[in-house]
């Protein structure tokens, strides 16, 4: 999927809300070195929580942007505020890599990005909803995507 609306091109140009209530994109967010982004929804008290960890190591690729996006639709499992959510990534698992404002990504109230994103279908041929928290994304440089399930460990994407 490349042609999203009619003045956006690129899933890589939809606003979303960082943590401060700043608008940024996907694109906003890499640098000149990045060729891929890795889109997660996320959650802190979940069993897949232990994907920070290699989430970390992935965003430690400067090719690579990892963007988490707090989401407490799955089993309440991310019911913290977003100090109490940086706080506990970085004690926890040292992450660095950018945490968006909480979203949802299903429902009535779906992000936007999250919208086109449950449009592809997965590598595993799923296709719709958001099926649990840790659901990867990974978009090109030229904004296809490709679609990863939560039990997907992030080093078998990159490594």
């Amino acid at each position: 999927m490349k042609l999203i609306g009619k003045n956006m091109h690129s899933v890589l140009d939809i606003e979303f809300l960082d943590m401060n209530g700043k608008s940024q994109t996907l694109r906003s967010l890499g640098s000149d070195s990045t060729r891929r982004w890795l889109v997660v929804n996320v959650a802190s008290r979940c069993g897949l929580t232990r994907h920070y960890t290699n989430l970390q190591a992935v965003s430690n690729n400067s090719e690579v942007m990892v963007v988490g996006f707090p989401c407490n639709q799955f089993g309440s499992q991310e019911p913290g505020s977003h100090q109490q959510i940086c706080d506990f990534t970085n004690e926890k698992y040292g992450v660095t890599f950018p945490l968006m404002a909480k979203i949802e990504v299903n429902g009535q109230n779906c992000a936007e990005l999250f919208e086109h994103l449950t449009a592809i279908r997965g590598v595993d041929g799923h296709e719709g909803s958001i099926r649990w928290n840790f659901e990867k994304f990974v978009i090109d440089f030229d904004g296809n995507v490709t679609r990863y399930s939560p039990q997907t460990k992030p080093e078998e994407i990159f490594f």
